[in-house]
């Protein structure tokens, strides 16, 4: 069996490092003792570690609740997201306005050619987004051909038809709660992949809960803004887009008509002021208007 190692006077090293020094600084002219320092090995490597774990934990601190980490690679500034959305805002507003004073130009270069005015391009674009004008009206071809839909499909046995699964009517025993109350300026359409309707409110008005649900969608997206979806009872969805905050969490209970998101105009996809609504049954879009009386 190995002995521990011993110095040359017999004592173990590790019996050594408690060995006691003193540390003197002295006048260099006059040899006047101005401070000493009792010491041993043991406290100065004690010391000296102490010192330096609080110097790496004080350096960690610094880099990571400070400005200093985005020196760093593979950190970001977290502003940068909010100011790459704001500078993306400003650019279709720049864009919407650069189309604007095309059209004025094209339309000051026909009148000046001897044409019309009436023949002229829109001049306003702030027109095309002005939702106070519109006015809804059902053409004769479209109650002529929901009449006839009507009368051929009211003795149907099956909730879908075999031509297109997309066209059924609602249960009758379910009752929805108006989301919004407004103007729909954009229909359900599955030809062009608008899987809902879009309904213009004044800023600032509250969204509610078609049915009694929990939140499983609370989110943000470039394309839709602020984004909430609640599953029903029944297995249907309902999907609320371009809100300007969410009132409600994932996980959280709402009731119908309670109030879960308020109106606004986020993501790249809208163009002003409105609610993005969609409900699925069965993980399939259906017409909101089939299930709803706005």
């Amino acid at each position: 069996m190995a002995k521990p190692r011993r110095n040359k006077d017999g004592r173990k090293w590790y019996q050594k490092l408690r060995n006691k020094y003193r540390l003197v600084i002295l006048n260099d002219e006059t040899y006047e003792e101005r401070v000493s320092f009792r010491l041993s090995r043991m406290n100065v490597f004690v010391t000296l570690g102490t010192l330096s774990i609080v110097l790496i934990v004080l350096t960690a601190v610094i880099i990571a609740f400070t400005g200093l980490r985005e020196y760093i690679p593979g950190y970001m500034d977290p502003e940068i997201p909010k100011k790459v959305y704001k500078n993306r805002l400003k650019l279709d507003s720049l864009e919407q306005l650069l189309q604007q004073q095309t059209l004025k130009f094209y339309a000051m270069k026909n009148i000046i050619d001897g044409g019309d005015f009436e023949d002229t391009i829109t001049l306003n674009m702030q027109d095309a987004y002005n939702y106070d004008t519109i006015t809804l009206e059902n053409s004769k071809r479209d109650s002529v051909f929901r009449s006839e839909y009507e009368k051929q499909t009211r003795f149907n046995l099956n909730l879908y038809e075999d031509s297109n699964p997309f066209e059924y009517t609602a249960p009758s025993n379910i009752n929805f709660f108006v989301p919004l109350s407004g103007n729909i300026s954009s229909h359900f359409n599955l030809a062009i992949q608008h899987y809902g309707i879009d309904i213009v409110s004044g800023s600032n008005e509250t969204v509610k809960s078609v049915m009694d649900g929990t939140v499983i969608i609370s989110d943000w997206t470039l394309e839709t803004g602020y984004v909430l979806g609640i599953q029903h009872p029944g297995n249907y969805i309902s999907i609320y887009k371009h809100n300007s905050s969410l009132l409600k969490r994932i996980g959280s209970h709402v009731r119908a008509g309670e109030p879960i998101a308020i109106v606004g105009e986020t993501g790249e996809l809208s163009t002003g002021p409105h609610l993005h609504f969609e409900l699925w049954h069965n993980g399939t879009p259906v017409n909101p208007l089939d299930y709803i009386a706005f």
